[in-house]
């Protein structure tokens, strides 16, 4: 089972870095985890409309270079469906099946993902009605993607 995440930015915080190092261990035996990190473009200091479409266009070539033809795309998206982690983990074993063992998910930047990448999408998800950093977003999702494969596992974890 392979699991892609693509994400924009690098972490820069230690706990971050500490909390997603401790769940790709959790994950290993269940999945090969593997986060791809693109690069941020910078923005000016109060940028207009165009300076943040320039930025979304951008950081979205970057993340469609990385998604293979055949790939099952899950992004992330504030205004998607919202599961509960008993619907998620049957939503990723769903994906996982449909996408013969594999799936990758895309965490966008500050601004959000270009329309491209939305168009190439399979399925769009929400985590949370709550906006989160993005670089916290790929924290949350290692965690409910464990927490998906305990509970795909009958094996305990903390509810």
């Amino acid at each position: 089972m392979k699991i892609k995440i693509i994400a924009v930015g690098k972490i820069k915080e230690q706990y971050l870095k500490d909390g997603i190092s401790e769940y790709l261990q959790r994950l290993s035996s269940y999945a090969k985890v593997e986060i791809i990190e693109v690069n941020d473009s910078k923005v000016k200091d109060n940028p207009n409309e165009s300076d943040i479409n320039k930025v979304i266009n951008e950081e979205g070539e970057r993340i469609l270079s990385k998604i293979k033809s055949g790939d099952i795309v899950v992004n992330l998206d504030l205004n998607k469906k919202e599961f509960d982690s008993v619907e998620f983990s049957i939503f990723l074993n769903d994906k996982i099946v449909e996408g013969g063992a594999s799936v990758t998910f895309v965490i966008g930047g500050s601004y959000g993902l270009s329309n491209q990448v939305k168009e190439r999408a399979n399925y769009s998800i929400s985590l949370s009605k709550m906006t989160f950093l993005h670089q916290m977003t790929r924290l949350i999702l290692l965690e409910q993607i464990y927490r998906s494969f305990k509970i795909l596992n009958n094996e305990t974890y903390h509810k």
